[in-house]
């Protein structure tokens, strides 16, 4: 069986009425997508930025009318690029699973699909089921944290993730060595992943996983060895005394999820607890910035 996607691109003005008309005439389901490459670096929680120009897609079944379906979208949305084409079936819960390899991350450390062997069995390996979450190292942003932690001497460290994701980064601190691991998220999923492939790691009995309120109401007065966090620059920045909070005198922070132009920025924010003085390797223009708590302010 094929399915048949009829797509519109459309303003980010049009957006919503395309999604109803797809919607209206039978769409199994709808899809946004960018229509021309523009990306969107920084939205907030809870915000749900789109691009200028959106591609529409709408999932029909094979036999749907198709001149009729891109008749009355070409009325209904002036000026709108109205086409289609055929989506062969195939077992989608497997095929996003071929995107994946393993990745070496420095010099100690795999990153490995669970259903996926390690090409090191004497390596440090991390099995992952990346879920829903972001982070599964295929991001240079991801990468860079990774990269990072494997330098580090982490030996019966104390660590948070903030922003933890698939929980890649404190799985990753565990497996290195660290003795415990607070990993935070805004996203209740990332929550979920994140002790999912804890248990996969057999590491769950050293790791915290929750929401910030639950973090700040549980543990008011935790300080840790080394902070991680691969978010964006505006939380980041927006993080700074929080982070000053959390770390111990001396204290590792190694934070990503920064472009290049964002870098000086950033630094600043955090100039008043910590010292910053390390650029990490630039991959896609993605940066990582990595440094020390200041003993005192």
């Amino acid at each position: 069986m094929r399915w048949l996607q009829v797509r519109a691109t459309v303003t980010k003005d049009q957006v919503q009425l395309a999604e109803t008309l797809l919607e209206s005439l039978g769409a199994v389901s709808v899809i946004l997508d960018d229509a021309q490459d523009q990306a969107l670096l920084e939205p907030l929680p809870g915000e749900m930025p789109l691009w200028d120009q959106v591609v529409v897609t709408g999932l029909f079944y094979e036999d749907s009318d198709t001149a009729q379906l891109e008749g009355f979208l070409s009325t209904q949305l002036p000026g709108a690029n109205v086409r289609h084409d055929y989506l062969e079936e195939q077992v989608w819960e497997r095929a996003w699973m071929d995107h994946y390899e393993p990745i070496q991350c420095g010099e100690r450390l795999w990153i490995v699909p669970e259903w996926l062997s390690p090409p090191d069995k004497n390596a440090i390996n991390l099995m992952l089921d990346p879920g829903l979450a972001f982070g599964t190292g295929n991001h240079a942003s991801t990468f860079l944290c990774l990269q990072w932690l494997d330098k580090q001497d982490l030996k019966d460290k104390v660590v948070i993730d903030y922003g933890c994701g698939s929980g890649i980064l404190g799985i990753a601190a565990l497996l290195l060595g660290a003795k415990q691991v607070y990993a935070v998220d805004l996203d209740p999923q990332a929550v979920l992943s994140t002790q999912q492939n804890a248990e996969l790691n057999r590491v769950e009995d050293k790791i915290w996983t929750g929401l910030p309120e639950e973090f700040e109401q549980q543990f008011p007065d935790l300080q840790a060895d080394v902070i991680v966090a691969n978010i964006l620059a505006g939380p980041l920045m927006h993080l700074a005394p929080t982070f000053a909070t959390l770390a111990k005198p001396h204290a590792l922070i190694a934070m990503a999820g920064i472009i290049e132009e964002q870098v000086e920025d950033l630094r600043q924010s955090y100039a008043k607890w910590f010292n910053l003085h390390t650029l990490g390797q630039r991959e896609e223009n993605w940066c990582r910035l990595s440094g020390e708590r200041l003993a005192s302010v």
